[in-house]
């Protein structure tokens, strides 16, 4: 793996597994045929609560896909996460899922999952599982809790030739959209903020100032080639420079009003990331990705943020010095 750069190692993966998604026969997807039944891995998080009852209760809307069945666990050692295990435990009986005692148990009776363990530490090794019994998956962000283990995961689903994504629900703020899809031209540089409270399990925007790095990665693409970052107590400020001389600054936020959102600089227009729009923007692409088995999200942005946060606390542990994301890549 670290004989090849970045872009070798996302263009190469992408070529693996479009290779396996095609029945070459038929020309038909390979995952088309199977079944709408869908497994929770970590009931720790409201997102796993959140996307059970949309699917449940707009069968339509989400193509008759159903949650069946549930492990929670989940981390078992941050308090703000395994506080909720109960409580969604007895929430997620209620909208008839069954709760089984292992992820093993959970692999024999579901055909996708939702990886949805508020502990990124725990992603690789769970992840694993999933791939080995040949079952499509989405991970809940974080991805992974470091730059490695989010390669690691790559190369996984690469082996065994299974499709995931991963995902924040800020990649589909509103007026996001709009700017991908060229409305305002190229994209010449962007602001964003969300909260970035910290858990000290985790490197600090690994574990909620992620999804202001996703907006940022989202909107100004791949390619950011050094960053540096200003911390105190209340504020973080990372100010990344592109290849192409394009500047991107995150705003984290653990004081005042919790909100997300930016201004996105365009040959057209000066853009607002405007309004939080729930879960369903991005279950629309999950359910999506189960017909198809075509990732919605752009491997090389997902290593890209994973690789931004971890310069990002470099820089911090530096004092605020300039570090290239190749420090992160290429070690």
């Amino acid at each position: 793996m670290k004989n090849l750069s970045r872009r070798d190692f996302v263009c190469t993966g992408s070529l693996a597994l479009g290779a396996v998604m095609i029945n070459t026969a038929s020309g038909i997807p390979f995952f088309q045929n199977k079944g709408k039944r869908i497994g929770i891995i970590g009931l720790d998080t409201s997102h796993a609560i959140a996307f059970t009852k949309s699917l449940h209760g707009k069968p339509e809307k989400f193509r008759d896909y159903k949650v069946v069945a549930a492990y929670p666990y989940g981390t078992r050692t941050i308090p703000s996460a395994t506080d909720r295990i109960p409580k969604y435990i007895a929430d997620i009986k209620k909208l008839d899922v069954k709760v089984v005692d292992s992820i093993k148990t959970l692999l024999k009776e579901v055909d996708y999952v939702l990886l949805e363990t508020n502990d990124g530490r725990l992603h690789l090794d769970q992840a694993r599982e999933v791939f080995k019994a040949k079952k499509p998956l989405f991970i809940d962000k974080p991805l992974a809790a470091s730059y490695k283990d989010a390669e690691e995961i790559m190369r996984l689903s690469k082996e065994y030739s299974i499709p995931f994504f991963s995902s924040s629900s800020l990649r589909y703020i509103s007026g996001m959209k709009e700017i991908l899809e060229g409305k305002y031209g190229k994209v010449l540089g962007a602001d964003v903020y969300s909260p970035a409270t910290i858990e000290p399990s985790h490197l600090d925007f690994f574990w909620y100032g992620i999804h202001a790095v996703e907006m940022l990665i989202t909107c100004m693409g791949v390619g950011c080639k050094m960053l540096n970052r200003t911390h105190t107590d209340g504020t973080d400020i990372i100010v990344g420079v592109w290849e192409d001389g394009r500047v991107g600054t995150v705003r984290g936020t653990r004081t005042g009003t919790a909100a997300f959102g930016g201004t996105v600089y365009c040959e057209k227009g000066v853009v607002k990331l405007g309004d939080f729009l729930g879960y369903e923007p991005l279950l629309e692409e999950i359910v999506s990705f189960f017909d198809s088995g075509e990732a919605p999200v752009d491997e090389g942005q997902t290593l890209e943020i994973c690789a931004f946060i971890e310069a990002a606390d470099l820089s911090k542990k530096m004092q605020g010095r300039s570090v290239n994301l190749t420090d992160i890549t290429l070690k």
